[in-house]
């Protein structure tokens, strides 16, 4: 094992707690919004169930959305891109920067469940051009080894290199595992990260925390070091999910779908969207 390689740990689990919005829409937070500092550059996790017509068409400024398929048929429209399909296993990766109206519903007769995480993007590109990524599952790296199945949506992992275009650089990766097998990803070290367990239960970091479907664990932090590792033992069959990425270290101003450094810019985007310049 490489000397220089500092191995994580597990600074604490949580189990998100679902929550009834409505008869076609059931969801729960995987990283709460508001804990701006402690997530970053992360800015909120959903893990939703819903059908079609939850989600009307609804702007964007200041982040890059990931959603993530764990099952049914998802479809997608915006205004800069046109519309996209999702199915299970895939993943879209949506640049909003300076602007875009965009909506995600359910296929008819599809119960959704996925996962969408927002990424901050530093004050220097908030308004720079919108893009937007379909990342099918087929297409993404992908390495079958020892009883691992790891495929890399973005970033780097183990020689495996995704790709997917970010802002702000962000390792995400789905591990499908076998029980009893295990693998020991690497992710620079300073990045902030987590684990969110899909299926099974397994072992998790320097110190072997236990964690099962349901479970976000977060690491502890890298010290700073160039690289760093996290061991993942499957004690079951197990599918987990691996978000890391660069913290950014600035002021968050939100509200509503519009994330910036200030609230007069919060304001403006507002103004925008009213007056017709919003996508210009």
């Amino acid at each position: 094992m490489n000397s220089h390689v500092y191995n994580r740990t597990i600074s604490h689990k949580y189990s998100p707690k679902f929550q009834r919005n409505s008869d076609i829409h059931t969801m729960a937070w995987v990283i709460e919004p508001g804990h701006w500092e402690k997530h970053d550059p992360f800015l909120l996790m959903a893990h939703d169930h819903m059908r079609s017509g939850v989600f009307g068409v609804h702007p964007h400024r200041g982040i890059e959305t990931v959603t993530y398929m764990i099952d049914g048929i998802l479809n997608h429209y915006d205004s800069k891109h046109g519309t996209g399909v999702l199915h299970p296993g895939d993943a879209q990766w949506m640049t909003a920067a300076k602007g875009v109206e965009h909506v995600e519903d359910a296929a008819p007769g599809e119960l959704v469940n996925l996962l969408q995480l927002w990424v901050n993007i530093p004050a220097k590109q908030k308004m720079t051009a919108a893009r937007y990524q379909d990342l099918q599952k087929n297409s993404m790296p992908q390495k079958v080894e020892n009883g691992v199945s790891a495929k890399v949506f973005s970033g780097s992992i183990n020689g495996l290199t995704a790709p997917t275009l970010n802002i702000t650089p962000v390792t995400m990766v789905e591990f499908k595992m076998a029980a009893g097998s295990e693998i020991t990803p690497e992710i620079p070290g300073p990045y902030n990260g987590f684990l969110y367990v899909l299926k099974g239960s397994g072992t998790f970091g320097s110190e072997h925390t236990s964690g099962k479907a349901g479970e976000v664990l977060w690491l502890g932090s890298g010290n700073q070091v160039e690289i760093s590792d996290i061991k993942i033992k499957a004690e079951e069959d197990m599918h987990v999910m691996l978000y890391a990425g660069e913290p950014i270290g600035e002021p968050v101003a939100a509200r509503g779908p519009f994330v910036m450094n200030t609230e007069k810019e919060i304001l403006q985007a507002f103004a925008d969207y009213r007056n017709g310049t919003f996508l210009d």
